[in-house]
């Protein structure tokens, strides 16, 4: 698996679990470390704060656009927690820090960036999947990855989809042919397994989206890109159309 730079986002599933963010952290830096990806950007999602931000919203109306930049600035925040239990990662708010470097391993608190390059729409159709692959795209990057809880696309015989595109994911989401994730504990959190405007991103800046489990009960980061056999490996793909 030929990558030389890629960005990941870290869902809440996986840093808000000490187990699972030291699996993945352990595995990226490894791929680092033996020169397999020169460039690693971790953008860590919003987990509970967002979720918490989405419930008072919901109860007090505070509006789009407030709800839209405390969610960015929770990102902020737990990219800041991922960094103390991880102090050999530095991180940054610098885009253009991470475009000269010819290898980096970091963390990009993604809120002053995007105060000053605001063209995402304020809503909870977006949620940090999109805000992960919309920076792949400003870092000219190819493609975009996603650490979640879940072994990816899931249909509902609960078999993984390897490997689809964003028009056959919107299909098959339409046509209830998809796995359902909603649970009554996180019942408004709209982005599982990704939100529904990542796929109208992979489309416009044609970027790859790949999601891997990231649970410490599995190596599945290192498999994906250390693993000939396709077969071997669980993820999703979306492609571009």
């Amino acid at each position: 698996m030929l990558i030389d730079q890629a960005i990941f986002k870290v869902g809440g599933k996986i840093f808000e679990n000490r187990k699972n963010l030291i699996s993945t952290i352990s595995q990226l830096t490894s791929l680092y470390e033996r020169n397999i990806i020169h460039k690693i950007v971790l953008i860590a999602g919003g987990g509970s704060y967002a979720n918490f931000i989405r419930r008072l919203d919901q109860k007090f109306s505070i509006g789009d656009d407030i709800s839209h930049w405390m969610a960015i600035y929770s990102m902020d925040l737990n990219g800041k927690k991922i960094s103390r239990y991880f102090p050999r990662v530095k991180r940054t708010k610098n885009l253009e820090e991470i475009k000269k470097a010819n290898k980096i391993f970091t963390i990009f608190l993604p809120y002053k960036f995007l105060r000053q390059n605001d063209i995402l729409d304020h809503s909870w159709n977006i949620s940090s999947d999109s805000i992960a692959l919309y920076l792949a795209y400003k870092l000219n990057m190819k493609i975009c990855f996603l650490i979640k809880n879940v072994d990816g696309i899931i249909d509902r015989n609960n078999k993984v989809i390897k490997e689809l595109s964003s028009k056959e994911y919107i299909r098959l989401k339409n046509l209830g042919k998809l796995a359902d994730f909603s649970s009554k504990e996180d019942s408004l959190k709209l982005s599982k397994p990704i939100d529904s405007y990542l796929p109208d991103l992979i489309n416009k800046y044609q970027i790859d989206c790949v999601l891997l489990n990231g649970t410490s009960s599995n190596l599945r980061i290192m498999k994906y890109f250390k693993i000939n056999n396709s077969q071997n490996k669980i993820y999703s793909k979306i492609s571009h159309c």
